[in-house]
């Protein structure tokens, strides 16, 4: 069992991030069917990503800010990305349910893509602006928090979604029930407390979640279930709203 469990969060990490685990055969699959593991991933992304903070005492915030966006896409990569360019395209297209799945499966960049790729980067480095004008430690729990949140919201994705035709979406939605999501959000649940009592991480981990929310309920309405882009297009829009939700709750709470 604990083979399985191991095996699962090395796909994980193989799969949502670009660090060196290895692969063996299995892990993809152990993965896909144990949706736990991605809210042990948010943790080890979200502390890694967050090292520039720590600089926050010492550095101008601008400089902090860019570190925190390279640090960000070095830990998770960019091919999330892509997601949020074909769902940017999809957004602003004319036409039905089938016209909007062509385009998601277009491979042409169009206006609308590139314009919700630079939404994307540019709110995550103001989210990085902002975390370093709060106290390095608070700073840090948040985005841990943002993106472990982002992963749980990807969990209930697999747990409660459903795919609109077979593919990578598929592969998540068929293989995890409403029940799994139980254990991803025991595992998430410690997030919650990184700035006890102060409640800006719980903030940042159910912003994350309802941030993972605006394109599942697009692409539920839209395009009548779940793909592979819009599970990537979530990852980068979950991460911003959750960042953005919690420091606005350390400023105002």
């Amino acid at each position: 069992m604990i083979r399985h469990h191991l095996a699962a969060v090395r796909g994980a990490l193989g799969f949502l991030t670009r660090l060196p685990v290895g692969y063996r055969d299995g892990d993809w699959d152990a993965f896909r069917s144990r949706p736990a593991a991605f809210p042990v991933v948010g943790y080890v992304a979200g502390a890694l990503a967050a090292v520039p903070l720590l600089a926050a005492d010492v550095l101008p915030a601008a400089t902090v800010a860019v570190g925190y966006l390279l640090a960000t896409y070095a830990v998770v990569g960019i091919h999330h990305l892509d997601g949020v360019a074909d769902l940017g395209d999809a957004l602003v297209v004319h036409g039905d349910t089938e016209r909007r799945r062509e385009v998601l499966k277009d491979t042409t960049t169009g206006v609308g893509a590139l314009l919700a790729v630079s939404v994307v980067v540019a709110a995550l480095a103001l989210a990085g602006l902002a975390l370093a004008g709060l106290p390095v430690l608070a700073a840090v729990a948040i985005a841990v928090a943002a993106e472990v949140g982002t992963k749980l919201g990807l969990a209930a994705m697999c747990c409660f979604g459903h795919a609109n035709h077979e593919g990578m979406g598929q592969q998540f939605t068929a293989a995890s029930r409403p029940v799994s999501f139980v254990v991803p959000a025991v595992v998430a649940l410690p997030a919650v407390a990184l700035t006890w009592p102060h409640p800006a991480s719980a903030v940042a981990l159910a912003g994350a979640v309802a941030g993972i929310g605006l394109p599942w309920y697009w692409a539920s309405r839209q395009l009548g279930g779940l793909n592979g882009d819009i599970f990537g297009a979530a990852n980068e829009i979950g991460r911003i709203v959750g960042v953005h939700a919690g420091v606005i709750a350390w400023t105002l709470l």
